[in-house]
């Protein structure tokens, strides 16, 4: 690992010239912190995104992002074709901890807790959305673990996670599930269940499949739990929750409730409590070969472990549809114990560069690759 040398040189002028917001400024100055592989570099894409999350790419690299506790969407724009943005729209407001954002056949739709918003003709009406159509409100609105992740299937439903309202309990339909809704939005049928708190999930480029993150429970120490990737080849499979934790811990109150045996293990354990949270297969061609088709997750950091951990980009490593190791890709926005940014989503622009938002910091960064040759090269995966 070494210490990224990129650092966007006019940051200070933008600070001074107050055209990013202070708190989101001394956190920026923290980023020539971050430590990549060789060959690897960092820099801000966009510092004025207070409460960045969720992401989603339309047509002409506008980047559309959810957020939770502002209540905000944004667009981000880079216009001038410079690989960072220079402007930020808020396109809407006042919804109800919108994290999960979509974009589809000119329509952003837009993930609250009780409900899927559409915007149509949004790249046309980013200044002036009007008011959205509502395409489904009949999710539960328990607040625990109710926001959203929502994305685009290949086969062209809306795959929305509903999490466990609780840190451990018994669930019923559709609670602790990865649900699927149909195009017509007629109504939705289960995916997965067992699921905790899914907050980010891809499907491999080759296979389709599903994969995915999961937040383990708390309280059960420092070091258990652990966090989960998990790999849902069909339809229909239960990956353990409340009952069973990991690859073999069973919950010390409800293990001991079901005779069911056939729970999924996560195809890969994850550091305890990191908050594993956005997922993605990496489909460009900037990265060398071997970052190829592999799985990049955003690890949103602990939040009641003695020590934190988390707070950083890991990388899954697969070889044949399974997991090979599990490695720290990015790190350094954690220090001493205190964090000045906590990732949360990730995703491939069309040249191959890989995009981090960051809630706590208001920001997102673009990761790159420099070939010895001294030149950026290659591409993104389709969008």
């Amino acid at each position: 690992m070494k210490q990224a040398g990129t650092f966007v040189t006019c940051l200070t002028l933008l600070c001074t010239l107050t055209l990013i917001p202070p708190a989101a400024c001394t956190s920026r100055s923290n980023l020539q912190s971050i430590r990549l592989p060789p060959g690897f570099s960092i820099s801000l894409y966009a510092g004025n995104v207070p409460g960045a999350r969720s992401m989603a790419l339309a047509p002409g690299g506008i980047l559309f992002v959810g957020t939770r506790k502002e209540g905000k969407v944004y667009a981000v724009l880079d216009r001038r074709e410079q690989n960072r943005a220079d402007e930020v729209i808020t396109i809407a407001r006042g919804l109800d901890m919108p994290n999960g954002v979509a974009y589809r056949d000119g329509s952003l739709y837009v993930a609250e807790i009780g409900r899927i918003l559409r915007y149509d003709n949004i790249v046309s009406h980013l200044r002036n959305p009007g008011e959205p159509v509502v395409v489904y409100d009949r999710f539960p609105t328990a607040r625990h673990h109710g926001w959203k992740f929502i994305r685009f299937g290949p086969d062209g439903n809306l795959y929305v996670p509903v999490g466990a309202p609780c840190n451990v309990c018994e669930v019923e339909d559709p609670f602790g599930t990865i649900l699927r809704l149909r195009p017509d939005w007629t109504g939705w049928e289960v995916y997965a269940r067992g699921v905790r708190n899914s907050v980010g999930f891809d499907w491999d480029p080759d296979t389709k499949e599903l994969w995915f993150t999961d937040n383990g429970r708390d309280w059960l120490g420092d070091d258990l739990p652990p966090d989960e990737l998990n790999h849902a080849r069909v339809e229909g499979l239960h990956f353990g929750f409340p009952f069973r934790h990991g690859r073999e811990i069973s919950d010390p109150e409800f293990g001991g409730r079901t005779s069911q045996r056939d729970f999924v293990p996560p195809a890969k354990e994850l550091g305890p409590h990191v908050a594993s949270l956005g997922m993605r297969f990496y489909t460009g061609t900037m990265f060398p070969e071997s970052y190829r088709k592999q799985i990049f997750i955003a690890e949103h950091g602990s939040w009641n472990r003695s020590r934190p951990i988390g707070y950083r980009v890991t990388l899954v490593r697969l070889e044949n549809g399974r997991t090979t190791g599990y490695d720290v890709f990015a790190e350094g926005w954690l220090s001493n114990g205190k964090a000045w940014g906590r990732p949360v989503d990730l995703l491939v622009m069309p040249d191959g560069a890989l995009l981090v938002s960051d809630d706590k910091a208001g920001a997102i960064y673009r990761i790159t690759y420099e070939h010895l040759d001294g030149k950026k090269k290659g591409t993104g995966g389709p969008q």
